[in-house]
């Protein structure tokens, strides 16, 4: 059974845990008000409606550079703020050569005219021009009904850095370790996007319903062998009376 906020009790045979992910920002002041507008994360999802455009590549982790080379795809007009990720030697002069600007200092807050964003600042006063500006989130699964059953949440890492957590599910069927219980979108596979991730819940959808079938064929079976006992012990004991 799963228990709703409301109070509420929901009782079922199976059950489907695909509670997604929560987006963890950076601590930037208005960031998380532009979040899925201007502030965005992914080129894949996003790059097309801002071809062209200045994008600015907010550093909060290794992948910073690697971003910037993505985001690079889409425009030629793409700066790197350092903000507290110090570049090394071989990544500067690799944005040198990808003609990505750098700019230095710890981004303070953005700009934002006509409710579009316009540019961040700097510490020390500058002003960055930008009209998208990329994050890397960490990754957390909404987890709270998995591990209210007990089911274990894994750190999910990329080239050797944690960027969120996961609930550990069979990245087929979406299967988890506790019998009955199956995930599946991001709350199991993170790094998932939106066709990904709705193929997964059909691919759980299947398995569960494969699992039902089965069960349901071992207790009919087990019904019509109790009953045929039953009846042929009666008819027995009829004839020889």
């Amino acid at each position: 059974a799963v228990r709703c906020a409301d109070g509420s009790v929901v009782r079922a045979g199976r059950l489907l845990i695909a509670t997604g992910l929560v987006d963890e920002l950076p601590e930037l002041p208005g960031l998380r008000e532009r979040w899925g507008r201007d502030v965005l994360h992914c080129p894949y999802c996003h790059g097309w409606e801002v071809r062209d455009e200045p994008v600015a590549v907010l550093a909060t982790g290794p992948f910073a550079v690697h971003q910037a080379q993505m985001w690079r795809n889409w425009t030629d007009r793409v700066t790197l703020l350092t903000h507290l990720r110090p570049l090394a030697g071989e990544e500067r002069e690799l944005l040198s050569a990808l003609g990505v600007a750098v700019a230095e200092g710890e981004v303070t807050g953005l700009e934002v005219t006509g409710d579009r964003l316009a540019g961040v600042t700097l510490a020390g006063g500058a002003r960055v021009v930008c009209t998208a500006l990329v994050v890397g989130p960490r990754f957390t699964a909404r987890a709270g009904v998995a591990a209210s059953l007990g089911l274990p949440v894994a750190t999910v890492e990329r080239a050797g850095a944690e960027i969120g957590t996961c609930l550990e599910a069979d990245p087929v069927t979406g299967a988890t370790a506790l019998r009955g219980v199956w995930a599946a979108g991001n709350v199991a596979a993170p790094m998932e996007q939106l066709a990904g991730a709705a193929a997964a819940g059909v691919r759980a959808a299947v398995a569960i319903n494969g699992d039902l079938i089965e069960e349901e064929g071992l207790r009919a079976l087990e019904a019509h062998r109790a009953a045929g006992r039953g009846g042929g012990g009666a008819q027995g004991a009829s004839g020889r009376s």
